[in-house]
């Protein structure tokens, strides 16, 4: 994290088109988040496709401060959710209470009702807690003593977790991982970035309070309509097809990915060539985001897990061996 000026991170987006726009808030979260531009970069291209991303990580690394300024760049309700093993489905969506004085139940809605919900240390939940955010990330509504509630147009996850040699962790299921656009990794920053962190703290103000608001929901709807419209050429999306379901056909791998792969990874190549301007999708563009879009969908079996075999080494394998459209 870095101090910067009010003045200079609000010299703002102005109206320079929407792929201009995706820069600028890249470019304000970064000088919050030190060090992490190609990390950055994936997250508002996950936004802008509209999928959800998970952050596996050691605690400290930034996750929080990236998700808050993410939110605040975008003047986007933010909450966050602090998993625990004896949270509840309930303290996530929701409760009806009975109102004596109306003889009537009414709604509480609970965190999930924001634009952008941070799920910290997803893993740390029982499955039974993790699986309240299944609906929601698919269909964004939730449905809640048999009534369906809508969540908000723009809603977007960002679940973060240890890795699993942690204490007090537990696996996220396949369905879970499965809807999760991408799943990127932060890592500790260089020495002289961790100075950069230290004296920012060194002042009464902390960084992410200088930021100010770069997009209204608007705009975020319309960057979010213009990515879909981003040309994908029938070899492009065949390329897709065929890495995704050269997945289920490789040694070691007892579970494959799914259509949901192949579409995750279409839109966000679609954002990803908006993000660079562009009005139509490349090979480049897919090659780019496959490992953090299909890695995370993998299970390997246990005697490739015991020979060193990694589910983004698959993917990379993977992306050699399949023939690239020209």
């Amino acid at each position: 994290m870095s101090a910067i000026s009010k003045e200079v991170q609000i010299a703002g987006a102005g109206d320079e088109g929407l792929g201009t726009l995706m820069h600028d808030i890249a470019y304000a979260i970064g000088q919050v988040v030190c060090a992490q531009t190609e990390i950055i970069k994936k997250l508002v291209v996950a936004y802008a496709s509209g999928g959800h991303v998970l952050l596996d990580d050691v605690p400290g690394t930034g996750k929080t401060t990236l998700a808050k300024a993410l939110s605040k760049v975008m003047s986007l309700k933010f909450q966050r959710v602090q998993f625990t093993p004896d949270l509840l489905p309930a303290d996530i969506l929701g409760v009806s209470v009975f109102n004596q004085r109306d003889q009537a139940f009414e709604f509480h809605e609970g965190p999930i009702f924001a634009d952008v919900l941070l799920a910290d240390e997803l893993n740390r939940a029982s499955a039974r807690t993790q699986s309240a955010l299944l609906e929601a990330m698919a269909e964004r509504q939730v449905s809640i003593d048999g009534q369906q509630r809508k969540l908000p147009a723009l809603f977007f996850v960002i679940a973060t977790q240890n890795p699993l040699e942690f204490q007090g962790t537990y696996a996220l299921p396949e369905s879970q991982m499965d809807r999760f656009a991408m799943r990127l990794s932060l890592g500790f920053v260089p020495p002289a970035d961790e100075v950069r962190i230290l004296d920012a703290q060194d002042h009464h103000e902390h960084p992410i309070d200088c930021l100010g608001a770069m997009a209204a929901p608007a705009d975020l709807h319309a960057l979010r309509a213009a990515v879909a419209e981003v040309n994908v050429s029938p070899e492009v999306k065949r390329y897709i097809v065929d890495l995704v379901g050269a997945t289920r056909a490789t040694g070691g791998v007892v579970h494959g990915a799914s259509a949901r792969a192949s579409l995750s990874l279409m839109k966000t190549a679609q954002a990803l060539a908006k993000f660079e301007a562009l009005d139509f999708v490349t090979p480049d563009h897919v090659q780019a985001l496959a490992v953090d879009v299909i890695a995370h969908r993998l299970v390997l079996n246990p005697q490739a897990r015991q020979s060193g075999l990694s589910e983004k080494e698959v993917v990379h394998s993977i992306l050699d061996q399949v023939p690239v459209p020209v």
